[in-house]
């Protein structure tokens, strides 16, 4: 197989020093993985190897520039991350995504693009994940994706399904029927993968013996989840001690994945978004990973993503 070269440039000295790691901690690690040889000069990276390899290690540098851009801090182990997600495959070699789980029609659900492929990888190495990203990216089809996925293999024994119900400014109280037709109109978009994935009877079924529970996010006080895969949805629209409330729920064996849009919070404007909090806080804990999705993680219809950056482009900024 014939060897190919590229050369990447960094924007300046201090990006180098933090991708590179201390002593080039974390080149050695793409190195030693992908078996390409990486020379660093000053704020240029040359990467040598056959042409997968190169290419993989690219994908690599390119994911973790992004994370750099967005202020998260790197570590050995987002870079392990990074590295499993470019690999999708054996010694080296591309191959097409594992599947996160398979759906009642036979097919199977899997990360499309090299930002859900981090996402993807990032949730199954960690116990808490949070995923913030605009519409379109996959953030909560994917969740529930991998939520299935554990039920099926026997590593939980339940999904739990929560969300906040702010965005219609609506109380439940207001709303017909009991807690689950209350909170039913919220849970839309997690249902909508749910029955995607299995059987709608059978997801009836399942929630007929709390094998699968929807519960509204102020229900979740005073509660330990055990051995239960739990997703908050719309994360971006809970407060400070409603995020640190819903995360100090979870109890052995248990898996969070709360996902969110910081563009679309829906909170008074004086009130601080628990998600943002959350990932200013967390970013450093083992065990837990802050995923970034983009416009170029958008898997709906193609003017989805340039309608996304259109309002990107002069939406002011949110409070931080």
């Amino acid at each position: 197989m014939n060897d190919t070269s590229i050369t990447l440039t960094l924007n300046d000295r201090d990006e180098a020093v933090l991708l590179f790691g201390q002593r080039d901690q974390y080149l050695r690690l793409i190195r030693d993985a992908l078996g390409v040889r990486i020379i660093a000069r000053g704020d240029t990276v040359q990467i040598d190897g056959d042409q997968p390899s190169v290419d993989q290690a690219e994908r690599v540098f390119a994911q973790l520039r992004q994370m750099l851009q967005r202020q998260q801090t790197l570590t050995a182990e987002t870079v392990r991350t990074a590295l499993a997600a470019a690999q999708g495959g054996e010694n080296g070699i591309p191959a097409v995504p594992a599947p996160v789980t398979a759906m009642a029609n036979n097919r199977s659900v899997r990360p499309r693009t090299d930002g859900q492929a981090f996402y993807v990888q990032a949730m199954k190495d960690n116990d808490v994940t949070l995923a913030i990203g605009p519409a379109g990216t996959g953030k909560t089809y994917l969740a529930v994706g991998m939520a299935v996925n554990m039920l099926r293999q026997g590593a939980v024994k339940r999904i739990v399904l929560v969300r906040p119900a702010v965005e219609a400014g609506e109380k439940l109280g207001y709303l017909p029927g009991d807690v689950v037709a209350k909170i039913n109109p919220y849970l839309r978009p997690l249902f909508d993968g749910l029955n995607d994935m299995m059987e709608p009877e059978q997801v009836k079924r399942y929630m007929d013996s709390d094998i699968i529970e929807v519960a509204p996010l102020a229900f979740m006080r005073g509660r330990t989840l055990n051995h239960s895969a739990i997703i908050l949805d719309e994360g971006q629209n809970t407060t400070v001690p409603q995020m640190k409330m819903f995360l100090t729920r979870m109890g052995h064996g248990s898996k969070i994945i709360v996902t969110g849009d910081v563009t679309q919070i829906d909170l008074p404007a004086n009130m601080r978004s628990g998600l943002i909090d959350a990932a200013d806080r967390l970013g450093r804990l083992e065990r837990i990973a802050i995923v970034y999705l983009t416009e170029h993680d958008i898997v709906r219809h193609p003017l989805v993503q340039k309608i996304v950056k259109a309002y990107e482009d002069d939406k002011p900024r949110r409070r931080k």
